[in-house]
């Protein structure tokens, strides 16, 4: 059999969530079991299906969706108080790929990195917003966003 599962961060994420007692690996091995009904003890034999299981069991158990879904709200709800078109997903994600914002997609930002964005985004709030100043590098939105953004260095008007 091929194997099915090629990434298991989502696993282990979950398994870090959940701060077992005890070795790690040995509740790895028994959730799998759990799991597989007592097949294997290997994530890598683990089909789709009983992963996704597993992991939607083990996220639920630990609000790991619900954790990230409030911060995603949180940082689009911030985004949409600047100006940027929150129903277009392109311009969200022209804004979040500009090194200086997050350097990556709106849906590649981890739980624990929306904070940060937050962060940066309010610091871009502060001084000014969104908006194209003569002499300063905008980040180039995709045709189909009305905002254009421009990220004022800290400490320059």
């Amino acid at each position: 059999m091929a194997q099915q599962v090629t990434n298991f961060g989502r696993f282990y994420t979950a398994i870090r969530e959940m701060n077992p007692v005890g070795d790690r690996d040995e509740v790895k091995r028994s959730i799998v079991l759990q799991y597989t009904d007592g097949r294997t003890e290997s994530l890598r034999e683990m089909t789709q299906a009983e992963y996704d299981r597993c992991c939607a069991d083990m996220e639920r158990g630990t609000g790991g969706r619900e954790k990230l879904r409030k911060e995603r709200s949180a940082t689009l709800h911030l985004m949409q108080r600047m100006g940027v078109d929150t129903s277009d997903w392109e311009c969200i994600n022209a804004l979040c790929r500009d090194p200086r914002i997050a350097g990556k997609d709106f849906n590649r930002v981890s739980r624990v990195e929306h904070p940060e964005l937050r962060a940066r985004l309010y610091a871009i709030e502060r001084n000014g917003g969104l908006r194209c100043h003569p002499g300063r590098r905008a980040i180039p939105p995709p045709p189909s966003c009305a905002t254009t953004v421009t990220v004022n260095p800290i400490g320059q008007a």
